[in-house]
């Protein structure tokens, strides 16, 4: 492949697959939150990556929520996240949800243990991480791992039922235990979780595990290229294992990472973030009615965004000091774009990028020397 100058590493992904005409022509993205927890700056690189490949190649973008636990997941936070992408100015194709694919998904999992590619395992959850095994030796089988086909079928369907409380069984797909890549040591594909549902209220009480979901929910919407971060890069192999087994039309969406988005002196790990909401650290998570103290036209030009790439990249500077995650309202006449809930920061300086070894993007943070803190 030809590089072209000016164009990141995923760009000369979707050029090529345009000239090979790999996917008939079509650019199809979708930027899939989990309705647990608002936006932070972090998600806006992922936002601008998505809605920006398929607007830059005349193609679609779904909002797709990845509503697949429901204990964590609020109809708040789902109308939050919708207005901070029309904030930075992104409109999706489709509306779509995890949750609007789950009997497509269960007759997946049937088909799975069908074919003898899953099967229902009965160990308790700490059994399972016991059987594992570590990063230096090899996972054990499960005893129910040879458990017939129809017997795991009755179960399956018993548990869809609400026979049995959460934890008494699993459904894991049957692949390696012995594989390097952990994520390949027969991973759960569906949980018991009796809990009320923000949309399908309790009409289920079996739940698909991320993995499972996630890929399959890019097939049936016909999405080409999933673009995700390197955190997810071992996951790409269950991916690609479940779309074979499932004999997905071709072709076949492929996932692609990219270095997430950091910056230094601030928090944009959403689970951290809660973590500091829960434990009293601050107060609200976040203040829903916080505005930015840049626009959105400044946000979707930041140099990270500009600098996409697979690699480590940091600018430090000594003169920055700490940095609230969650700046207080900037009022005035110079910030006509109204209320958006993206805990985010003040002030974003340039980043350098480095080219080909896998860490993250960081971008420095600097915070004018007498300005005094935020207390929360």
């Amino acid at each position: 492949m030809t590089k072209t100058t000016g164009r990141d590493f995923v760009r000369e992904i979707v050029a090529a697959d345009l000239a090979s005409d790999k996917h008939g022509g079509r650019v199809a993205t979708r930027f899939p939150p989990e309705p647990n927890g608002l936006l932070h700056i972090g998600h806006a690189k992922a936002i601008c990556l998505d809605f920006g490949v398929a607007a830059e190649n005349g193609g679609t973008c779904n909002l797709r929520f990845d509503d697949t636990n429901p204990e964590t997941e609020e109809a708040g936070y789902v109308e939050a996240i919708k207005r901070d992408i029309r904030w930075l100015g992104f409109e999706w194709s489709e509306l779509r949800h995890a949750s609007d694919y789950f009997e497509q998904l269960y007759d997946y999992g049937v088909q799975l243990i069908e074919k003898g590619s899953a099967y229902v395992d009965s160990l308790s959850g700490e059994e399972i991480r016991a059987y594992r095994g570590t990063v230096t030796e090899p996972g054990r089988p499960s005893p129910y791992r040879d458990r017939p086909v129809e017997e795991s079928l009755d179960v399956f369907r018993r548990m869809r039922a609400g026979e049995f409380e959460d934890g008494a069984h699993v459904l894991r797909a049957r692949i390696d235990m012995a594989s390097p890549n952990m994520v390949m040591r027969d991973p759960v594909l569906y949980r018991i979780r009796r809990a009320h549902h923000y949309r399908t209220s309790d009409e289920w009480c079996i739940y698909p595990m991320y993995d499972f979901a996630h890929c399959l929910s890019d097939s049936i919407e016909g999405i080409t290229h999933s673009l995700c971060t390197l955190e997810f890069v071992n996951n790409r192999a269950i991916y690609d294992w479940l779309l074979e087994e499932v004999e997905a039309p071709e072709p076949v969406p492929r996932q692609y990472e990219f270095a997430r988005l950091n910056l230094e002196y601030t928090i944009v790990s959403k689970r951290k973030l809660l973590r500091l909401v829960e434990e009293g650290h601050v107060s609200g998570w976040p203040r829903k009615s916080t505005r930015l103290a840049i626009t959105p036209v400044t946000m979707t030009m930041l140099p990270a965004w500009k600098t996409l790439t697979r690699s480590s990249t940091s600018t430090s500077r000594p003169s920055a000091g700490r940095l609230e995650a969650i700046p207080p309202p900037i009022p005035g006449p110079s910030r006509p774009f109204g209320n958006c809930s993206l805990p985010c920061l003040r002030r974003g300086y340039g980043v350098t990028s480095l080219v080909d070894s896998h860490s993250t993007s960081r971008v420095a943070v600097a915070k004018p020397a007498r300005a005094k803190a935020t207390t929360r």
